[in-house]
């Protein structure tokens, strides 16, 4: 972060409640494998035309951070991210703390294949040995099961499959198998796709753009010589969760969080510029109001490596912390598409249909930061729009700001549903 000024000491009691993380405090103002999302669902796509308007406080905010470019754990943007995180939470009466924490991240230095002396450039897949290899391109048929290796012959050549149907981990042993000393996986769709292999494979396995698909064609009608370059590393990356919360307020009743960082390439509008920015504006709307006081807002970083940030608080968090917790509300990707999803906790639910019957509920257990408050114990509820077109890509740049709105009035009136409850949610 930019910000050069000394830590200022935390209370003793939310030194314990996060115990063993690192955390820098700011003072109070005068008044965030690969994780994959939950699968593509029923809801109406929109046309990402809208921008952000004056009326939509949420909306301005998704733009300043998609302004910021993408938004990669580890990387200085995340500095600049967290700063106008916490500058806006502060304006709106909120103290605000960093939760740093480190793990592994595997790291793309820029890895590419050469084809007939032309360079094209594309991603290693996450878990891929480094190497750079000069062989035959060889095309096999399909997606790379066994079956399909068993008819063409990939011992000494690198291999080239197209995307789908079975794990990305299973090809690469298919191919290792089969005795191809490097893999290819060209999307099945346009553009190119980050993934985890999630698991050990002794070969390089590089990931291509589905407009590279010619290649497959290429190498069939002729003898291919290329040059596989996968240039990775593995390197320790620090990440910053940002939290907010009203001065004194050690022990919330509900934890409104969502992840701010966004994967390489992609300026993450509504993954999760959106969720981050509703949980901004949910505050902003409770500031003032005695329910605040019973509240905590977290900006989740690292979720898109595996759950970093969240894994890190839950697993910091004194356990009394946790079960006095009646709801952690998760919030990802809700900035387009017209149905409004919700999963989780069966009595969240229930509550959330009961506020806005308008709300669709569908199996979100996992695959965001719910998971781990999910895990410990904690009633979750994850708040969804599906996919669309965009995801984890370069145009994911605009979100609708009437959704983001509508998201935010949903939240409020389900958090304050949970607060005015006589009994917590059941577990």
């Amino acid at each position: 972060m930019s910000n050069k000024k000394s830590p200022v000491q935390l209370q003793p009691t939310i030194q314990l409640l996060i115990a063993g993380a690192s955390v820098v405090s700011f003072g109070v103002a005068g008044c965030t494998p690969q994780p994959e999302k939950v699968q593509a669902l029923s809801s109406t796509p929109l046309t990402q035309t809208q921008t952000a308007t004056n009326s939509s406080r949420a909306g301005a905010d998704v733009q300043a951070l998609v302004k910021l470019g993408p938004r990669v754990a580890g990387t200085p943007v995340m500095d600049k991210a967290s700063t106008y995180l916490i500058q806006e939470y502060r304006k709106a009466g909120y103290v605000t703390e960093v939760q740093t924490f480190s793990y592994p991240k595997f790291q793309d230095l820029g890895s590419n294949i050469i084809v007939g002396g032309t360079t094209i450039k594309g991603r290693a897949l996450n878990g891929s040995q480094a190497g750079k290899i000069t062989a035959p391109l060889v095309a096999v048929p399909n997606v790379g099961r066994i079956a399909d290796f068993a008819v063409v012959d990939v011992k000494g050549a690198i291999a080239l499959v197209e995307r789908g149907e079975i794990r990305f981990l299973e090809k690469a042993q298919n191919a290792q198998k089969a005795g191809a000393i490097g893999l290819v996986i060209v999307n099945n769709q346009s553009g190119n796709f980050p993934g985890a292999l999630g698991g050990e494979t002794k070969i390089p396995v590089f990931a291509l753009a589905g407009e590279q698909g010619t290649l497959s064609d290429r190498a069939q009608k002729q003898r291919l010589e290329v040059t596989l370059n996968v240039n990775t590393r593995q390197a320790n990356v620090t990440g910053r969760n940002v939290i907010a919360h009203l001065k004194g307020v050690t022990q919330p009743s509900v934890l409104l969080g969502g992840h701010y960082d966004s994967v390489p390439d992609s300026p993450g509008a509504n993954d999760n510029a959106s969720g981050t920015a509703v949980v901004l504006d949910i505050a902003r709307n409770l500031a003032g109001t005695p329910l605040a006081r019973q509240t905590w807002f977290v900006a989740f970083d690292g979720e898109e490596d595996g759950l970093h940030g969240s894994r890190a608080f839950v697993s910091k968090a004194e356990p009394q912390f946790l079960q006095s917790l009646k709801a952690m509300l998760n919030f990802d990707m809700v900035g387009v598409n017209n149905n409004l999803l919700v999963g989780g906790t069966e009595n969240l639910t229930t509550l959330a249909q009961a506020a806005n019957p308008g709300v669709s509920t569908f199996g979100g257990r996992g695959g965001s930061d719910h998971a781990p408050f999910a895990a410990a114990d904690v009633p979750v509820l994850f708040f969804y729009r599906g996919q669309e077109p965009n995801y984890h890509s370069p145009n994911d740049k605009q979100v609708d700001p009437k959704l983001l709105d509508e998201t935010t009035q949903v939240g409020l009136d389900i958090v304050k549903r949970i607060l005015i409850s006589d009994r917590a949610p059941s577990k």
